[in-house]
């Protein structure tokens, strides 16, 4: 794939920037880089098409939405090798992410406008009201390149079976996997103008949330950009949805069964190389079992595999960028200046001179005021902190800016759940963490606002309407 964007139906040139593959540093292939121009004709195409795909009935909407997805499953393989290549993404966890998601997530919102209609009548003292929900418009939608098939497909499924237009703009990072969605949607037939695809930097993004023509913002990335992207729908009044950064805790209850905990936190901890926004990053250890927890999570950092994305044996890849390895490697630096205890990991794997990788890396001794505990590091990095009582530990993890995800351990279901009540999140696992397409998604704090997932999701691209009908006696 070359630099192209997708505009109005059709597969346009513009701007080049280098994609580089995460795990070698070498030129992958040139990335489109949307000029102010292309954001222009694609949000002008998105307002075209506007009217009439809103009109489309929902089950033909859901018709062309699974062809959509049986596209993008057909090419599942082939995308989520090349994710892996641009980002670093281990092959077992892109397989899913990025080659399957996107088409199961859209079968479900496919499912749900077929099911779910678009008006209800509700008796009031004069008659009756007619509640009905219309598609907001036409949506810009900014995602990030940690999970970039993913993450765009929880913005794009539910926008379009809404009966909204949309504007992607992709991260300069993965701007070569973006166009399969155009590859897709091309196939599937839909409409020219329903999908616009314009990979870019920040300055394009920017320029599409203060758009005119954009009617609301789906953003995905760090808070300090949804911070600017949220003063600027504010002032605009448009809705914006904004999935931002975290700084999870774990809470490991005394009654834990550390073995199966370690089981699960190799996922809820360590998933696609540290680059996720609601791992649990911040360990709570009982004090009474530190130590023990701290040569577990030790152990469990030293025992992954780190190497080549495209292994299936590989449990830590590269991190995306030289960028994002030095910043890693910056916060580690500062773990061990602030006088915590480096305790697995710490350095560039010696037998990893090419590419951009960093070991999965523990500190214990770590004070929850630390920025080692308090700032979202984006990478293999994990800090063991100890607390006395279950309230010291929900006290603990409510200590933090961000709430967008946490875990508790245990083996009384009922105690962990009671725990993860107290806790101040969008989302919580007990003895585990998985995303469930059908129930919302979203922080609260510097963690966004909105809702992604389930029909929450859906409602995030509605606006609702009230008719009032007065009835004659």
């Amino acid at each position: 794939m070359t630099a192209q964007v997708y505009i109005d139906g059709t597969f346009r040139t513009t701007g080049t920037h280098p994609v580089i593959e995460a795990a070698t540093g070498e030129h992958l292939g040139d990335g489109a880089a949307a000029t102010v121009a292309d954001i222009d004709a694609a949000v002008a195409a998105a307002g075209a098409a506007l009217p009439a795909w809103s009109a489309t009935p929902a089950q033909d909407r859901a018709a062309l939405l699974r062809a959509f997805g049986a596209a993008l499953m057909a090419r599942g393989a082939a995308t989520a090798e090349l994710v892996s290549r641009e980002n670093g993404m281990p092959a077992r966890l892109s397989k899913g992410a990025n080659g399957m998601f996107p088409a199961v997530l859209l079968d479900y919102y496919a499912g749900l406008i077929i099911d779910t209609p678009d008006e209800e009548i509700r008796p009031s003292a004069i008659g009756h009201t007619i509640v009905r929900r219309e598609p907001v418009g036409v949506v810009g939608a900014i995602t990030p390149w940690n999970y970039p098939q993913a993450l765009a497909a929880m913005k794009l499924a539910p926008g379009l079976a809404a009966g909204c237009t949309m504007v992607l703009k992709a991260s300069p990072e993965t701007a070569l996997d973006a166009l399969v969605f155009a590859e897709a949607a091309d196939e599937a037939g839909l409409p020219a103008g329903v999908l616009n695809i314009v990979p870019g930097d920040a300055a394009a993004g920017a320029h599409l949330v203060s758009h005119p023509g954009v009617d609301k913002v789906a953003f995905t990335g760090s808070t300090a950009a949804g911070r600017a992207i949220g003063e600027i729908c504010g002032r605009l009044m448009r809705p914006v949805t904004l999935e931002l950064g975290g700084k999870s805790a774990a809470i490991i209850l005394d009654d834990a069964d550390l073995d199966a905990a370690i089981k699960g936190l190799r996922s809820a901890a360590f998933v696609n190389n540290g680059q996720t926004c609601h791992l649990s990053s911040r360990i709570l250890a009982p004090r009474s079992r530190y130590d023990e927890v701290v040569e577990a999570i030790a152990a469990l950092a030293a025992g992954l595999q780190v190497g080549d994305p495209l292994d299936k044996a590989t449990d830590i890849g590269p991190l995306v960028s030289q960028r994002q390895q030095q910043r890693v490697l910056e916060y580690i630096a500062i773990g061990q200046a602030g006088g915590a205890k480096l305790v697995a990991g710490g350095s560039v794997p010696k037998d990893r001179s090419r590419g951009w990788f960093v070991e999965p890396t523990v500190f214990a001794g770590v004070s929850n005021s630390d920025r080692l505990a308090q700032e979202e590091v984006f990478g293999p990095v994990l800090a063991v902190i100890p607390y006395d009582g279950d309230a010291e530990a929900v006290a603990l993890a409510n200590d933090s800016e961000y709430g967008l995800a946490g875990t508790v351990w245990s083996t009384d279901t009922d105690r962990a759940t009671e725990v993860a009540r107290r806790v101040r999140t969008g989302t919580i696992g007990v003895n585990d963490y998985q995303l469930d397409i059908a129930a919302p998604f979203g922080g609260v704090k510097a963690s966004g606002l909105g809702r992604e997932l389930g029909p929450e999701g859906l409602q995030a691209y509605q606006t609702v309407k009230s008719i009032y009908r007065r009835v004659s006696s």
